[in-house]
C-alpha cells in the first residue's frame, strides 16, 4: 500500500513540475519514467529547456511554487542556480533538470535512460 502511495504521490509531483514548466514557456519538455528500471535514483526525471539564463531561473521558481502549492513540498537540494546553464532540483522520487538549450544538447540525458519510458510532454 505505501509503495503505491508513494507512486501516486511521484506522480502529482511530476504533473506539478511539468506545470510549473508550462507557465514560463519551457521548451522540449520530457517526463523520464524510471520507476522499472533497476536502481535508479528516482521515480520521474522531468527535463526542459529554456533560451536564455534569465527563463532558466525563471522556469525553477515557477517550478518550485507550483510543486508547493500543490503538494506542499520543497526541493530537498537545489543546484546551479549561480550558473544558470543546469539547474537541478532534487524532489526525492522527482528530479528536475532544467537547461539552457546548448547544455541540455551536450549532456543528452534523455540517452543515459533508453530503457525508461519517456514522454515528450506538448506545449
Amino acid at each position: 500500500m505505501i509503495e503505491i502511495k508513494e507512486a501516486q504521490n511521484s506522480k502529482i509531483l511530476s504533473d506539478a513540475v511539468i506545470q510549473g514548466m508550462k507557465e514560463l514557456k519551457a521548451s522540449d519538455i520530457v517526463l523520464i519514467d524510471l520507476r522499472d528500471i533497476g536502481n535508479a535514483v528516482a521515480d520521474f526525471f522531468v527535463i526542459c529547456s529554456g533560451n536564455s539564463d534569465t527563463q532558466i531561473d525563471a522556469i525553477s521558481d515557477s517550478v518550485e511554487k507550483e510543486v508547493y502549492k500543490t503538494t506542499s513540498d520543497n526541493p530537498w537540494r537545489k543546484e546551479g542556480k549561480e550558473n544558470r546553464e543546469w539547474i537541478l532540483m532534487d524532489y526525492a522520487n522527482v528530479v528536475v533538470h532544467i537547461f539552457r538549450k546548448d547544455r541540455r544538447e551536450f549532456y543528452s540525458l534523455e540517452k543515459l535512460w533508453g530503457d525508461a519510458i519517456i514522454t515528450s510532454i506538448e506545449d
